[in-house]
């Protein structure tokens, strides 16, 4: 064998060998899991390859998109829209988004993200346009949720999922929010105003109340009051009917210590006079009392 016909055999083999190893080079994809790649052969799609070791056949076959199938987050647009009562409004929102259908994202639409934005846009001045401005306001999140619904049916063909949409931010012009600022301004007033009102007929009515409480009271002490002094003369009668004149005198006896009694405490000098025929008087009064 001479030295051209070894170099010759080697070179065939170091030919074949490269050739092998250039194949499997070629013909092993190795996908992350956050991308998805579209494989064509002569210009057309072959197949998508998901996470993971793939084979494909070289030379024929070529990887012509690798498309990341995280989430992603559209830069936030504010576009002008005019409410069903001719407010004019500034809208800001941010939608996010994922692919899940990569062949239809590369063969459908060239600037994905430039196609949300306008169909997001257009979307949001169609919905305030058919929504007033306190509606718009205070029911945010069924806007969000008209918005996300129709991008999702607008994107469908598109291979894209519609994740979130957000409505950062409802600006109105300087004129406008001046009238909604002295209109919350009259609006304060008059609940203060209301809550004024209704504080003094409340105070009134309880006042009246107060009174009434009170005079029910008092005609309660009275009631009590009278009930007793009908059980003491009750009790009186009764032991003057037992014990006759004896009873009647004492009790004046006592009536009599207790006016001394009072007499005494005074802060000057007084002088009764009690004249001697009280006790007889009292006497013949009971005589004729129980005749």
């Amino acid at each position: 064998m001479t030295p051209s016909d070894f170099i010759g055999g080697n070179a065939i083999m170091l030919a074949v060998a490269f050739f092998l190893i250039l194949s499997i080079f070629l013909g092993v994809r190795i996908v992350p899991q956050s991308e998805k790649h579209v494989v064509e052969r002569f210009g057309r799609l072959r197949a998508v390859l998901g996470p993971g070791i793939n084979f494909i056949v070289p030379f024929l076959d070529r990887v012509a998109h690798k498309i990341s199938v995280l989430e992603r987050q559209l830069p936030t647009t504010r576009q002008d829209a005019i409410t069903a009562d001719n407010v004019l409004v500034q809208v800001d929102t941010s939608v996010f988004y994922r692919v899940i259908e990569p062949e239809k994202t590369v063969y459908r639409i060239r600037d994905i993200d430039a196609a949300i934005a306008t169909t997001v846009a257009g979307i949001v001045r169609s919905q305030i346009g058919q929504m007033e401005l306190d509606t718009v306001q205070s029911n945010r999140s069924q806007l969000i949720t008209h918005i996300r619904d129709n991008v999702s049916n607008v994107v469908d063909d598109w291979g894209i999922e519609v994740t979130r949409t957000e409505i950062l931010d409802v600006n109105l012009d300087e004129a406008t929010r001046a009238a909604m600022l002295q209109q919350l301004n009259a609006e304060r007033a008059r609940r203060a105003q209301v809550m004024e009102a209704e504080g003094r007929k409340r105070a009134v009515e309880l006042a009246a109340d107060a009174d009434l409480y009170a005079a029910e009271q008092a005609a309660k002490a009275i009631r009590v009051t009278a009930e007793a002094e009908a059980f003491a003369t009750s009790v009186i009668a009764e032991a003057i009917a037992k014990n006759g004149l004896e009873a009647a005198q004492y009790q004046v006896a006592l009536k009599q210590v207790e006016a001394l009694a009072k007499v005494a405490t005074g802060a000057g000098k007084q002088t009764v006079l009690l004249p001697t025929s009280a006790i007889e008087a009292f006497g013949e009064a009971f005589k004729m009392w129980k005749k």
